[in-house]
């Protein structure tokens, strides 16, 4: 079990609620402003794990993440689907009538377009945290001023839940990845997903042959997600998601890629999360005597 674990946000936050969900209240969790912060404070040693957003059902991938997964030196060991209902948080006695902006962290604002948009003399303005949001406001005591965060935001800091659900889509789930350091994260039992990055050479085929054997093995790609390359314009490597039923199916799926990849890595061979919340894979569920040999092959490519 993790002493300190880094979340993006603040008390209250959304990321607060996943990093309970998958490691318990036991561990500490060092707030972060940035991505960027949470991953460096694993990276070099100030918290032991991290529990980081990478994309929303509503909203789309985080593709920043995406990034700071390419270049950290950090192995993927789990995931936490949150369900994320969003309310219109006020201070209290405060009515509709009376709010002229409404704070909160921008993919918060864009999950809750439908709502916000039929009040259109308000104020959206965007700020780093929904948490935060609800603390400045209970902090400051801004007359007309509301937020749009999750109701753990209304307990922590005495708010009224003035418009409950007000998120566009009632199945709205955000998924957060695991991160620890590879060198010493221990194996995961029976993993039964893998997040991969690779690029091929840009000529036309080569990503169909990589989606090819995907399939010749009977893997399920449940995410392919492009990003640039830097310094190649117009160059992209792809994140990909794939769900197997045993390791031995990834284990031939990585003996194949090399050769149809300029380049290939697994950034981690873990349990697939629930969408039922409460039910996902925790940290109860990892198992020292899996062997490594499966991520490190990947690595090695």
């Amino acid at each position: 079990m993790p002493q300190h674990v880094a979340i993006q946000g603040f008390k209250g936050s959304f990321h607060e609620v996943a990093a309970r969900q998958y490691f318990g209240a036991a561990p500490g969790l060092r707030t972060c402003a940035t991505f960027g912060e949470v991953v460096a404070q694993v990276a070099d040693g100030r918290a032991d794990a991290a529990v980081m957003a990478m994309e929303n059902s509503l909203a789309g991938s985080i593709l920043p993440n995406y990034l700071l997964l390419e270049r950290a030196d950090l192995t993927i060991t789990g995931e936490v689907y949150l369900p994320i209902h969003q309310h219109l948080l006020v201070l209290p006695g405060t009515t509709l009538a009376d709010i002229q902006a409404v704070h909160s962290h921008p993919m918060a604002l864009r999950q809750c377009g439908d709502f916000l948009s039929q009040h259109p003399d308000w104020q959206l303005v965007e700020t780093e945290d929904t948490g935060l949001s609800a603390q400045l406001l209970a902090e400051s005591r801004t007359p007309g001023r509301a937020v749009v965060a999750g109701a753990q935001a209304a307990e922590a800091f005495g708010l009224q839940v003035l418009a409950p659900a007000i998120n566009d889509d009632p199945s709205n789930y955000t998924r957060f990845l695991v991160l620890e350091r590879a060198a010493e994260a221990q194996p995961v039992a029976q993993p039964d997903k893998a997040s991969l990055y690779f690029y091929t050479s840009h000529a036309p085929g080569k990503l169909a042959q990589v989606l090819t054997l995907v399939a010749a093995h009977g893997l399920n790609l449940s995410k392919l997600q492009s990003c640039p390359r830097p310094s190649q314009p117009w160059h992209y490597g792809f994140h990909a998601d794939v769900e197997f039923n045993t390791p031995a199916q990834l284990a031939q799926l990585l003996a194949e890629l090399p050769a149809v990849t300029e380049e290939l890595r697994v950034l981690g061979a873990y349990q697939r999360g629930s969408m039922e919340f409460g039910e996902g894979v925790g940290m109860n569920d990892r198992h020292p005597e899996l062997a490594k040999d499966l991520i490190t092959s990947g690595q090695n490519h």
